[in-house]
Protein backbone atom coordinates (compact mmCIF):
# COMPACT_ATOMS: atom_id res chain seq x y z
CA UNK A 1 0.00 0.00 0.00
CA UNK A 2 2.56 2.50 0.60
CA UNK A 3 4.32 1.65 -2.64
CA UNK A 4 0.74 2.36 -4.32
CA UNK A 5 0.69 5.36 -2.26
CA UNK A 6 4.02 6.99 -3.22
CA UNK A 7 3.42 6.00 -7.37
CA UNK A 8 0.09 7.71 -7.08
CA UNK A 9 1.45 10.79 -5.62
CA UNK A 10 4.32 11.00 -7.58
CA UNK A 11 2.17 10.39 -10.59
CA UNK A 12 0.21 13.15 -9.67
CA UNK A 13 3.26 15.64 -9.31
CA UNK A 14 4.53 14.73 -12.34
CA UNK A 15 1.59 15.48 -14.71
CA UNK A 16 0.93 18.71 -13.53
CA UNK A 17 4.33 19.92 -12.08
CA UNK A 18 7.15 17.35 -13.03
CA UNK A 19 6.06 17.54 -16.81
CA UNK A 20 6.30 21.37 -17.15
CA UNK A 21 9.52 21.59 -15.27
CA UNK A 22 11.18 19.26 -17.76
CA UNK A 23 9.91 20.40 -20.81
CA UNK A 24 11.23 24.01 -19.74
CA UNK A 25 14.63 22.33 -18.96
CA UNK A 26 14.53 20.42 -22.62
CA UNK A 27 13.47 23.44 -24.12
CA UNK A 28 16.66 25.28 -22.68
CA UNK A 29 18.61 22.93 -24.66
CA UNK A 30 16.53 22.79 -28.07
CA UNK A 31 15.44 25.80 -28.28
CA UNK A 32 13.88 25.71 -31.23
CA UNK A 33 13.17 29.24 -32.87
CA UNK A 34 10.62 30.15 -35.30
CA UNK A 35 11.27 32.51 -38.13
CA UNK A 36 8.80 34.70 -38.70
CA UNK A 37 8.27 37.90 -40.98
CA UNK A 38 5.84 39.99 -42.36
CA UNK A 39 4.10 37.78 -43.97
CA UNK A 40 0.15 37.98 -45.64
CA UNK A 41 -0.58 34.77 -47.78
CA UNK A 42 -4.69 34.51 -48.59
CA UNK A 43 -6.88 33.42 -45.93
CA UNK A 44 -9.62 31.83 -45.70
CA UNK A 45 -11.66 32.27 -42.07
CA UNK A 46 -13.63 30.05 -40.51
CA UNK A 47 -16.31 30.09 -38.12
CA UNK A 48 -18.73 26.98 -37.54
CA UNK A 49 -22.07 28.27 -36.27
CA UNK A 50 -25.70 26.93 -34.77
CA UNK A 51 -27.75 28.68 -33.25
CA UNK A 52 -25.61 31.90 -32.87
CA UNK A 53 -28.33 33.98 -32.50
CA UNK A 54 -26.84 36.35 -29.32
CA UNK A 55 -23.26 36.94 -30.29
CA UNK A 56 -22.65 36.22 -34.48
CA UNK A 57 -23.83 39.95 -35.12
CA UNK A 58 -20.52 40.80 -32.85
CA UNK A 59 -18.14 38.27 -33.59
CA UNK A 60 -18.15 39.34 -37.49
CA UNK A 61 -18.30 42.68 -36.35
CA UNK A 62 -15.04 41.77 -34.91
CA UNK A 63 -13.35 39.64 -37.92
CA UNK A 64 -14.12 42.50 -40.35
CA UNK A 65 -12.38 45.01 -38.18
CA UNK A 66 -9.36 42.41 -38.15
CA UNK A 67 -6.32 44.35 -39.85
CA UNK A 68 -4.91 42.22 -42.73
CA UNK A 69 -5.10 43.14 -46.00
CA UNK A 70 -8.55 42.51 -47.57
CA UNK A 71 -8.25 41.27 -50.84
CA UNK A 72 -6.26 38.13 -49.11
CA UNK A 73 -8.94 37.41 -46.44
CA UNK A 74 -12.17 35.34 -46.90
CA UNK A 75 -14.46 35.31 -44.66
CA UNK A 76 -16.91 32.10 -44.26
CA UNK A 77 -19.63 30.91 -41.49
CA UNK A 78 -21.36 27.19 -41.87
CA UNK A 79 -24.79 27.10 -40.62
CA UNK A 80 -24.91 24.08 -39.14
CA UNK A 81 -28.87 23.56 -39.45
CA UNK A 82 -29.23 26.65 -37.33
CA UNK A 83 -32.79 27.42 -36.77
CA UNK A 84 -32.88 30.65 -34.19
CA UNK A 85 -31.87 33.65 -37.31
CA UNK A 86 -28.69 32.90 -37.55
CA UNK A 87 -28.43 32.58 -40.91
CA UNK A 88 -30.40 35.99 -41.79
CA UNK A 89 -28.11 37.27 -39.50
CA UNK A 90 -24.96 36.34 -41.59
CA UNK A 91 -26.68 37.37 -44.64
CA UNK A 92 -26.99 41.11 -43.87
CA UNK A 93 -23.00 40.84 -44.13
CA UNK A 94 -22.54 39.57 -47.59
CA UNK A 95 -22.12 42.46 -49.38
CA UNK A 96 -19.30 42.86 -46.69
CA UNK A 97 -18.11 39.39 -48.33
CA UNK A 98 -19.06 37.09 -45.66
CA UNK A 99 -20.13 34.13 -47.16
CA UNK A 100 -23.12 31.95 -45.91
CA UNK A 101 -22.72 27.70 -46.40
CA UNK A 102 -25.29 26.15 -44.73
CA UNK A 103 -25.11 22.39 -43.78
CA UNK A 104 -28.82 21.23 -44.16
CA UNK A 105 -28.52 18.66 -41.62
CA UNK A 106 -26.90 18.96 -38.50
CA UNK A 107 -24.27 17.02 -38.29
CA UNK A 108 -21.75 19.07 -36.09
CA UNK A 109 -18.82 20.77 -35.76
CA UNK A 110 -16.12 19.01 -37.65
CA UNK A 111 -18.34 18.46 -40.59
CA UNK A 112 -19.37 22.23 -40.70
CA UNK A 113 -15.26 22.83 -40.95
CA UNK A 114 -14.70 20.01 -43.39
CA UNK A 115 -17.23 21.40 -45.54
CA UNK A 116 -15.82 25.17 -45.74
CA UNK A 117 -12.50 23.85 -45.84
CA UNK A 118 -13.28 22.03 -49.20
CA UNK A 119 -15.09 25.74 -50.42
CA UNK A 120 -12.46 28.17 -49.30
CA UNK A 121 -9.63 29.67 -51.73
CA UNK A 122 -7.22 30.60 -49.15
CA UNK A 123 -3.60 29.23 -48.35
CA UNK A 124 -4.32 29.36 -44.52
CA UNK A 125 -6.90 28.41 -42.88
CA UNK A 126 -8.06 30.24 -39.68
CA UNK A 127 -10.81 28.81 -37.27
CA UNK A 128 -12.77 31.26 -34.54
CA UNK A 129 -15.54 29.71 -32.50
CA UNK A 130 -19.30 31.90 -33.10
CA UNK A 131 -18.58 33.35 -30.22
CA UNK A 132 -14.94 34.64 -30.30
CA UNK A 133 -13.37 37.97 -30.34
CA UNK A 134 -9.72 38.91 -31.68
CA UNK A 135 -7.68 41.03 -30.74
CA UNK A 136 -7.41 43.34 -34.35
CA UNK A 137 -3.64 42.06 -34.92
CA UNK A 138 -4.46 38.43 -33.86
CA UNK A 139 -4.48 36.95 -37.57
CA UNK A 140 -1.63 39.02 -38.23
CA UNK A 141 0.55 37.34 -35.44
CA UNK A 142 -0.77 34.06 -36.18
CA UNK A 143 0.48 34.55 -40.15
CA UNK A 144 3.62 35.25 -39.26
CA UNK A 145 4.81 31.98 -38.36
CA UNK A 146 3.69 30.04 -41.24
CA UNK A 147 6.74 32.58 -43.05
CA UNK A 148 8.95 29.55 -41.13
CA UNK A 149 8.14 26.76 -43.61
CA UNK A 150 8.31 23.98 -40.90
CA UNK A 151 5.29 25.26 -39.30
CA UNK A 152 2.17 23.64 -40.35
CA UNK A 153 -0.40 24.72 -37.61
CA UNK A 154 -0.28 28.04 -35.11
CA UNK A 155 -2.59 28.28 -31.97
CA UNK A 156 -3.09 32.02 -30.10
CA UNK A 157 -4.12 32.61 -26.80
CA UNK A 158 -7.49 32.61 -25.41
CA UNK A 159 -8.02 34.43 -22.24
CA UNK A 160 -10.87 34.88 -20.28
CA UNK A 161 -12.55 38.76 -20.60
CA UNK A 162 -16.39 39.71 -18.12
CA UNK A 163 -15.13 37.45 -15.03
CA UNK A 164 -18.34 37.63 -13.02
CA UNK A 165 -16.04 36.21 -10.12
CA UNK A 166 -17.93 32.46 -9.81
CA UNK A 167 -15.84 29.68 -8.78
CA UNK A 168 -15.99 27.95 -12.46
CA UNK A 169 -14.79 31.13 -13.92
CA UNK A 170 -11.93 31.81 -11.87
CA UNK A 171 -11.14 28.51 -12.29
CA UNK A 172 -11.13 28.22 -15.77
CA UNK A 173 -8.84 31.66 -15.63
CA UNK A 174 -6.39 29.66 -13.70
CA UNK A 175 -6.39 26.93 -15.86
CA UNK A 176 -5.72 28.62 -18.93
CA UNK A 177 -2.83 30.66 -17.50
CA UNK A 178 -1.05 27.21 -17.01
CA UNK A 179 -2.26 25.79 -20.63
CA UNK A 180 -1.10 28.77 -22.16
CA UNK A 181 2.30 28.74 -19.43
CA UNK A 182 2.54 24.79 -20.80
CA UNK A 183 1.94 26.09 -25.15
CA UNK A 184 4.97 28.20 -24.56
CA UNK A 185 7.40 25.83 -23.20
CA UNK A 186 6.48 23.34 -25.61
CA UNK A 187 6.73 25.20 -28.31
CA UNK A 188 10.77 25.92 -27.66
CA UNK A 189 10.81 22.10 -27.46
CA UNK A 190 9.32 21.58 -31.13
CA UNK A 191 5.14 21.18 -31.50
CA UNK A 192 2.70 21.93 -28.50
CA UNK A 193 0.21 18.92 -27.89
CA UNK A 194 -2.91 21.10 -27.11
CA UNK A 195 -4.73 23.93 -29.50
CA UNK A 196 -8.01 26.15 -28.84
CA UNK A 197 -9.94 25.99 -31.11
CA UNK A 198 -10.94 29.44 -30.89
CA UNK A 199 -8.14 30.91 -32.49
CA UNK A 200 -6.03 29.04 -34.68
CA UNK A 201 -5.11 28.52 -38.18
CA UNK A 202 -2.90 26.02 -40.53
CA UNK A 203 -2.10 25.35 -43.87
CA UNK A 204 -4.66 24.34 -46.31
CA UNK A 205 -2.04 21.88 -47.92
CA UNK A 206 -1.92 19.73 -44.82
CA UNK A 207 -5.90 19.80 -43.67
CA UNK A 208 -6.72 16.34 -43.99
CA UNK A 209 -10.76 16.27 -43.63
CA UNK A 210 -11.79 14.65 -40.30
CA UNK A 211 -14.26 11.75 -38.92
CA UNK A 212 -17.83 13.79 -37.63
CA UNK A 213 -17.07 12.25 -34.13
CA UNK A 214 -13.22 13.53 -33.82
CA UNK A 215 -12.30 16.87 -32.24
CA UNK A 216 -10.61 19.07 -34.66
CA UNK A 217 -8.91 20.90 -31.92
CA UNK A 218 -7.11 17.90 -31.15
CA UNK A 219 -6.78 15.52 -34.20
CA UNK A 220 -6.20 17.93 -36.58
CA UNK A 221 -3.00 19.56 -34.83
CA UNK A 222 -1.97 15.51 -34.71
CA UNK A 223 -2.52 15.25 -38.47
CA UNK A 224 -0.59 17.76 -39.20
CA UNK A 225 2.80 16.75 -36.59
CA UNK A 226 2.29 13.44 -38.30
CA UNK A 227 2.94 14.79 -41.95
CA UNK A 228 6.55 16.49 -40.13
CA UNK A 229 5.16 20.09 -39.48
CA UNK A 230 5.11 21.98 -36.29
CA UNK A 231 2.19 22.64 -34.03
CA UNK A 232 3.20 25.95 -32.71
CA UNK A 233 1.81 28.87 -29.75
CA UNK A 234 1.88 32.22 -30.42
CA UNK A 235 0.69 34.20 -27.50
CA UNK A 236 0.33 37.29 -29.57
CA UNK A 237 -2.44 36.62 -30.85
CA UNK A 238 -5.45 37.13 -28.45
CA UNK A 239 -8.52 35.54 -28.08
CA UNK A 240 -10.99 36.79 -25.90
CA UNK A 241 -14.03 34.71 -24.33
CA UNK A 242 -16.46 34.91 -21.67
CA UNK A 243 -15.83 31.79 -19.39
CA UNK A 244 -18.90 29.31 -17.92
CA UNK A 245 -20.17 30.78 -14.57
CA UNK A 246 -22.19 27.72 -14.25
CA UNK A 247 -20.35 24.67 -12.91
CA UNK A 248 -22.70 22.06 -14.23
CA UNK A 249 -22.28 23.74 -18.03
CA UNK A 250 -18.64 23.92 -17.64
CA UNK A 251 -18.85 20.39 -16.31
CA UNK A 252 -21.24 18.85 -19.04
CA UNK A 253 -18.37 20.80 -21.88
CA UNK A 254 -15.25 19.13 -20.14
CA UNK A 255 -16.93 15.74 -20.18
CA UNK A 256 -18.14 16.10 -24.22
CA UNK A 257 -14.13 17.71 -24.91
CA UNK A 258 -12.26 14.98 -22.77
CA UNK A 259 -14.59 12.02 -24.37
CA UNK A 260 -13.78 13.33 -28.20
CA UNK A 261 -10.13 13.50 -27.10
CA UNK A 262 -9.86 9.78 -26.00
CA UNK A 263 -11.00 8.89 -29.00
CA UNK A 264 -9.41 11.10 -30.84
CA UNK A 265 -6.41 9.75 -28.94
CA UNK A 266 -8.00 6.03 -29.84
CA UNK A 267 -7.38 7.33 -33.51
CA UNK A 268 -4.27 8.50 -33.68
CA UNK A 269 -2.54 5.82 -31.31
CA UNK A 270 0.46 5.44 -33.65
CA UNK A 271 1.54 9.06 -32.18
CA UNK A 272 1.46 7.09 -29.16
CA UNK A 273 4.48 4.38 -29.92
CA UNK A 274 6.75 6.11 -31.55
CA UNK A 275 6.14 6.96 -34.89
CA UNK A 276 6.94 10.57 -35.17
CA UNK A 277 9.45 11.39 -33.04
CA UNK A 278 10.07 10.15 -29.28
CA UNK A 279 9.81 13.77 -27.79
CA UNK A 280 6.64 14.33 -29.31
CA UNK A 281 5.36 10.78 -28.13
CA UNK A 282 6.53 11.59 -24.31
CA UNK A 283 4.31 15.20 -24.80
CA UNK A 284 1.38 13.52 -25.60
CA UNK A 285 1.33 11.17 -23.33
CA UNK A 286 2.10 13.73 -20.43
CA UNK A 287 -0.26 16.30 -21.46
CA UNK A 288 -3.00 14.21 -22.81
CA UNK A 289 -3.27 10.75 -21.63
CA UNK A 290 -1.78 10.94 -18.08
CA UNK A 291 -3.51 14.38 -17.77
CA UNK A 292 -6.73 12.43 -18.57
CA UNK A 293 -6.38 9.33 -16.75
CA UNK A 294 -5.17 11.56 -13.60
CA UNK A 295 -8.72 10.62 -11.84
CA UNK A 296 -7.02 7.10 -11.36
CA UNK A 297 -4.13 8.37 -9.62
CA UNK A 298 -6.42 10.59 -6.86
CA UNK A 299 -8.56 7.64 -6.30
CA UNK A 300 -5.67 5.07 -5.94
CA UNK A 301 -4.00 7.75 -3.30
CA UNK A 302 -6.91 8.21 -1.34
CA UNK A 303 -7.54 4.64 -1.04
CA UNK A 304 -4.07 3.57 -0.30
CA UNK A 305 -3.75 6.54 2.24
CA UNK A 306 -7.08 5.05 3.93
CA UNK A 307 -5.48 2.27 4.59
CA UNK A 308 -2.65 3.62 5.99
CA UNK A 309 -3.51 6.63 7.83
CA UNK A 310 -3.26 4.98 11.02
CA UNK A 311 0.58 3.59 10.50
CA UNK A 312 2.50 7.32 11.00
CA UNK A 313 2.16 10.88 11.44
CA UNK A 314 3.30 11.27 7.94
CA UNK A 315 0.19 9.09 6.73
CA UNK A 316 -2.06 10.44 9.20
CA UNK A 317 -1.49 13.74 8.11
CA UNK A 318 -1.49 13.53 4.15
CA UNK A 319 -5.03 11.63 4.51
CA UNK A 320 -6.07 14.90 6.47
CA UNK A 321 -5.27 17.17 3.93
CA UNK A 322 -6.89 14.77 1.07
CA UNK A 323 -10.20 14.72 3.09
CA UNK A 324 -9.93 18.75 3.66
CA UNK A 325 -9.06 19.63 -0.15
CA UNK A 326 -12.02 17.19 -1.44
CA UNK A 327 -14.83 18.85 0.87
CA UNK A 328 -12.86 22.42 0.31
CA UNK A 329 -13.82 21.83 -2.96
CA UNK A 330 -17.35 20.84 -2.72
CA UNK A 331 -18.41 23.47 0.21
CA UNK A 332 -15.97 26.29 -1.74
CA UNK A 333 -19.32 26.61 -3.76
CA UNK A 334 -21.57 27.12 -0.67
CA UNK A 335 -19.15 29.54 0.25
CA UNK A 336 -19.44 31.73 -3.09
CA UNK A 337 -23.45 31.97 -3.02
CA UNK A 338 -22.44 34.04 0.51
CA UNK A 339 -19.47 36.40 -1.00
CA UNK A 340 -16.91 34.62 0.45
CA UNK A 341 -14.90 34.76 -2.27
CA UNK A 342 -11.09 32.25 -1.97
CA UNK A 343 -9.07 32.20 -4.77
CA UNK A 344 -7.10 29.35 -3.99
CA UNK A 345 -10.64 27.59 -2.94
CA UNK A 346 -11.90 27.96 -6.94
CA UNK A 347 -8.34 26.55 -8.23
CA UNK A 348 -9.07 23.91 -6.02
CA UNK A 349 -12.78 23.29 -7.07
CA UNK A 350 -11.88 23.24 -11.07
CA UNK A 351 -9.43 20.84 -10.42
CA UNK A 352 -11.60 18.28 -8.90
CA UNK A 353 -14.29 19.13 -11.37
CA UNK A 354 -11.75 18.79 -14.02
CA UNK A 355 -11.34 15.24 -12.73
CA UNK A 356 -14.42 14.22 -12.07
CA UNK A 357 -15.57 15.36 -15.80
CA UNK A 358 -12.12 13.33 -17.46
CA UNK A 359 -13.48 10.12 -15.07
CA UNK A 360 -17.04 10.42 -16.16
CA UNK A 361 -15.68 10.90 -19.59
CA UNK A 362 -13.91 7.90 -19.40
CA UNK A 363 -16.62 5.93 -18.21
CA UNK A 364 -18.43 7.04 -21.63
CA UNK A 365 -15.61 6.04 -23.74
CA UNK A 366 -15.44 2.27 -22.26
CA UNK A 367 -18.94 1.99 -22.97
CA UNK A 368 -18.12 3.04 -26.72
CA UNK A 369 -20.42 6.16 -26.69
CA UNK A 370 -18.90 9.16 -29.00
CA UNK A 371 -20.20 13.03 -29.03
CA UNK A 372 -20.81 14.46 -32.62
CA UNK A 373 -23.51 17.01 -31.89
CA UNK A 374 -23.60 19.31 -28.80
CA UNK A 375 -25.19 22.56 -27.88
CA UNK A 376 -22.91 25.65 -27.79
CA UNK A 377 -21.51 26.81 -24.66
CA UNK A 378 -22.44 30.02 -23.09
CA UNK A 379 -20.90 32.50 -21.07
Amino acid sequence: MELLFYWSVFMTGYIYFGYPLAVYFLGKIRNKAITKNSFTPSVSLVIAAYNEFDCIETTLKNKIALQYPKDKLEIIVVSDGSTDGTDQIVKKFHEQGIRLIRQEIRSGKTAALNKAVIESHGEIIAFSDANSLWDSDALLYLVENFADPGVGYVTGKMVYANADGSITGDGCTAYMRYENILRKLETSVGSVVGVDGGIDAVRKELFQPMNHDQLPDFVLPLKVVSQGFRVVYEQRALLKEVSLSQADEEYRMRIRVTLRAFWGLFDMWRLLFFSHSIAFSWQLWSHKVLRYLCFIFLITAFISNAFLFRSNLLFSVAFGVQIAAYLSAVFSLFLEKRGKNFKFLYILHYFVLLNFASAHAFILFLLRQKKVIWTPRKG
